[in-house]
């Protein structure tokens, strides 16, 4: 008999043939899967990846992308590929994809958001976003969505990564291998999903006017070029000019803090640096007449964002335990922890998931949206329990 529903997770290390299939078979549970997960490291042959889940699984509905690095009961890994499934008749999906969307990012969030099931016996909804982080400002792509589904249905995903290359990620759909798209899986289920989302960065140092922006381009700081200002406030001059990879490594652990009402910080994740017009793009928009600040954190206050954003989400359970575990963890987050970092962070989950498994991969960028038009992450772990 089969269960009425069920959360698996499998992993495989390495980059030989075979790791599709692994670890598919280990996380299928049931023969009546509704949708497959994905999260692989961009080193895989990806088409091969994705025939050899297929033929484990069957043409069950899948979307997943390329990490920064993935995240498995089993610990988070690099050079690796997660397959999370979920199925059993208390849930239904539906996908969706949408290509080109840097060319019309709010278009490709609508599109995307046209796959939540319209089951009235399944009362608990969510919409599985994952986006190419570096086609635009994901804000849009947020908003898109929230046009289609407005304020009734939460939205969770993140980011595809490369493995802090910074040149190009890809999404999965069924059995296609996409590039600059947004994939979504509407879950209907019959019992609570819940979502939590912190990131435990604060400010350092006095704020800052954004004086001149356009999307997500930061071209001044109170009236001066933006990256001078931002080198000047690390304590470095322009002699630094020129390190992209300084820069990169820099940016990952000193993001930006915008100041919004209610007193908490939206944090913006700073992606690269024009070292000829000294201007800085981020992940997501920065609006001209902002106030923003340096951000910080150590591994204390990270990991407390971690309890509190995977306690958050499991109180939304009503009081049930968790079938599973699906987080989006910023790789700013990483980079702070470090290796040991991480592995104790996954623990935590683990241990608040109380045996319940758990998949996710390290992002570009993260997406949680339980109330209002606003939904889009940077440097924040985002946790969606399933009940």
């Amino acid at each position: 008999m089969q269960a009425a529903r069920w959360f698996g997770v499998g992993s495989a290390e390495g980059l030989a043939e075979g790791a599709g299939a692994r670890a598919a078979h280990e996380a299928l549970l049931g023969d009546d899967a509704k949708l497959l997960l994905v999260f692989s490291s961009p080193a895989h042959e990806l088409p091969l990846l994705l025939r050899e889940i297929r033929t484990r699984a069957g043409d069950v509905p899948l979307i997943g992308c390329t990490t920064a690095g993935e995240i498995a009961v089993s610990g988070p890994r690099d050079a690796s590929v997660v397959v999370a499934a979920l199925g059993g008749d208390g849930f239904a999906v539906e996908t969706a994809c949408a290509t080109d969307a840097s060319r019309r990012l709010r278009e490709a969030g609508a599109a995307a958001a046209r796959c939540v099931p319209a089951r009235e016996d399944l009362e608990h909804k969510v919409l599985l976003m994952l986006t190419d982080g570096l086609s635009g400002d994901q804000r849009e792509i947020v908003r898109g969505a929230y046009g289609v589904l407005g304020a009734g249905v939460p939205l969770v995903g993140g980011c595809a990564g490369d493995d802090l290359k910074m040149t190009q990620t890809f999404q999965f759909h069924g059995d296609a291998v996409l590039s600059d798209a947004v994939v979504a899986a509407g879950v209907a289920s019959d019992a609570p999903l819940g979502i939590g989302v912190r990131h435990g960065w604060r400010r350092i140092g006095e704020p800052m006017l954004v004086t001149g922006s356009a999307g997500n381009r930061v071209y001044e700081l109170d009236d001066r070029p933006a990256l001078d200002v931002y080198l000047e406030r690390l304590g470095l001059d322009r002699a630094a000019d020129g390190d992209r990879e300084g820069l990169a490594r820099l940016a990952l652990t000193h993001p930006f803090g915008l100041s919004r009402p209610g007193g908490e910080d939206t944090v913006r994740f700073i992606g690269s640096g024009d070292f000829a017009e000294h201007s800085i793009s981020c992940i997501a928009e920065v609006p001209e007449g902002a106030l923003v600040w340096i951000m910080e954190g150590d591994a204390q206050s990270v990991l407390e964002a971690t309890d509190a954003a995977a306690g958050d989400s499991l109180a939304a359970l009503d009081g049930r335990s968790p079938l599973g575990m699906l987080a989006f963890d910023c790789i700013a987050r990483r980079s702070v922890l470090g290796d040991p970092g991480i592995r104790v962070e996954v623990d935590r989950l683990a241990a608040l998931a109380a045996g319940a498994p758990i998949a996710g991969f390290y992002t570009y960028g993260e997406i949680a949206r339980t109330s209002g038009v606003l939904g889009f992450h940077n440097q924040t772990l985002v946790v969606l329990s399933l009940a």
